[in-house]
């Protein structure tokens, strides 16, 4: 009995702590799981947290790229036919000067070289750099006589400069032979064919520039088509949108320039004075800029600070065409004395002009015309009109003609300046005062007061001397007269 009772309990004893060690050891597996469970759940969600924070975390700091040096701005906007500043300008020609020395036939460096001598000419209206150019583009040529389609392009560019539009498409259409695909070659032969007045080979070859090319300097040689043509909306916008895109001060100040001068030939004063002082603030070396503020001011009244505006301009930029503003400023101010120094000085500078290769015969016969000899201007006109017949010759030979006394054959020029069946589009309140004499002269008293209103209402400030007259002569030929209408019966 006590041994079964015995067994009996010895045997639940042993099977309870049996089961207790079995729960035990089952906890501590569930519990060891949950821990792995929540230390795998907390590493995971870390990592989730990680990844999506990583593209918040701080990046290693980088230094941007080095801005490029003068030498090599310059020579960025050499090659891709935008304006340079001068003083990069001056350090890109000291670099390759220096570079050629020891290396003497580099091609490339050489046309370079001419190419920035002969911005530099541009910008300074100073034409003895033009020879030196010429030097460095024909040696060029001499080191690589063939395929050397940049030094063919400088020969075109430096012809464009000198006004000598037929060397200039010369040379351009032998650029385009090397590489049909050079734009900036098919923006200087759009100079060349305007100066020749071949419109329509202006506007194809401006069309394949568009499908070649974007740029600024692409956008700025559209806007000078389509001023050509009488859009003038378009041609504001996009010299604008030029002025947004420019890269460097030098680049933007030049298309506020343009943006300017079409503000100006508008007649919208104050406009074309923001655009002109904006830009020289970008470049106070670009001195059209300043001369254009000279023209606005004189518009508005400020008669003194146009005065100063236009003397700081020939200083830095000794121009004929701005001697010739400056003194009809002043003749028009009844300071005869220091008009007739202006004219002189624009004799001094179109000799100085010629020496440089630089045909400066359009502005002289301007001048001849109205202030010296109308005989010297026919005959210096009508030799420019046989080199190249553009719009520009056209009216100023009309004029000159009807100076001369010579009014029929000067209708025939100022019509073709005016008629957009000959090329002009372009709405000048010069070119239409200068149709409205002539044919006041010719007694077409109603073609005269239309073109005369016309040339007061594209620009009522358009010349100091010369839209006074336009009001005068008007005021003379009085109101149309009246049409009896038929009766009807």
């Amino acid at each position: 009995m006590e041994t079964g009772v015995k067994t009996a309990v010895g045997t639940g004893t042993e099977t309870g702590a049996s089961d207790s060690r079995g729960v035990g050891r089952r906890f501590r597996r569930r519990r060891a799981r949950l821990v792995t469970g929540v230390l795998l759940g907390l590493l995971v969600g870390a990592l989730v947290v990680a990844w999506l924070l990583w593209p918040q975390r701080p990046q290693p700091r980088q230094d941007p790229p080095p801005r490029p040096g003068p030498a090599q701005q310059a020579m960025t906007a050499v090659t891709a036919g935008v304006p340079a500043a001068l003083p990069d300008l001056a350090v890109l020609i000291g670099e390759r000067r220096a570079h050629l020395r020891t290396h003497p036939k580099d091609a490339r460096s050489w046309a370079v070289l001419g190419a920035a001598y002969v911005e530099q000419g541009r910008r300074t209206a100073d034409a003895a750099h033009y020879p030196t150019a010429e030097r460095a583009l024909r040696t060029s040529l001499k080191v690589r006589p063939r395929g050397n389609a940049a030094a063919l392009e400088g020969m075109a560019a430096l012809a464009n400069a000198r006004r000598d539009f037929r060397a200039a498409r010369t040379w351009g259409e032998a650029a385009l032979k090397v590489d049909r695909r050079r734009w900036t070659t098919h923006s200087l032969l759009i100079e060349a064919y305007t100066g020749l007045g071949d419109y329509k080979a202006a506007r194809s070859t401006l069309e394949r520039l568009q499908g070649l090319h974007s740029g600024t300097a692409v956008m700025a040689r559209s806007a000078a088509v389509y001023w050509d043509r009488g859009w003038r909306e378009d041609a504001a916008a996009t010299l604008a949108d030029a002025a947004a895109k420019a890269e460097t001060p030098a680049e933007r100040a030049a298309w506020l320039e343009r943006a300017g001068q079409l503000a100006w030939e508008r007649g919208d004063r104050e406009i074309a004075l923001r655009h002109f002082q904006a830009a020289m603030r970008l470049d106070p070396d670009l001195r059209a800029a300043q001369a254009g503020q000279g023209r606005a001011l004189a518009a508005l009244g400020r008669t003194t600070e146009a005065l100063s505006a236009y003397r700081a301009a020939l200083a830095k930029q000794p121009s004929p065409t701005y001697a010739l503003e400056l003194g009809e400023l002043y003749e028009s101010l009844g300071m005869d004395q220091a008009a007739g120094v202006q004219y002189d000085l624009l004799h001094a500078q179109v000799s100085s002009a010629a020496a440089g290769g630089v045909d400066e015969e359009l502005v002289l016969g301007r001048f001849e015309a109205d202030h010296g000899d109308p005989g010297d201007a026919v005959r210096l006109l009508r030799a420019e009109w046989r080199d190249q017949p553009g719009i520009a010759v056209a009216d100023a030979l009309g004029w000159a003609l009807h100076q001369a006394g010579e009014h029929e054959e000067a209708l025939e020029y100022a019509e073709r300046a005016t008629d957009k069946e000959h090329g002009g589009g372009v709405r000048s309140a010069l070119y239409a005062y200068h149709r409205g004499m002539i044919e006041r002269a010719l007694g077409l008293d109603g073609p005269a007061r239309r073109h005369l209103e016309e040339a007061l209402r594209i620009n009522p400030y358009f010349s100091p001397l010369w839209a006074p007259m336009a009001r005068e002569v008007l005021q003379e030929l009085g109101e149309p007269p009246e049409v009896e209408v038929p009766a009807t019966r």
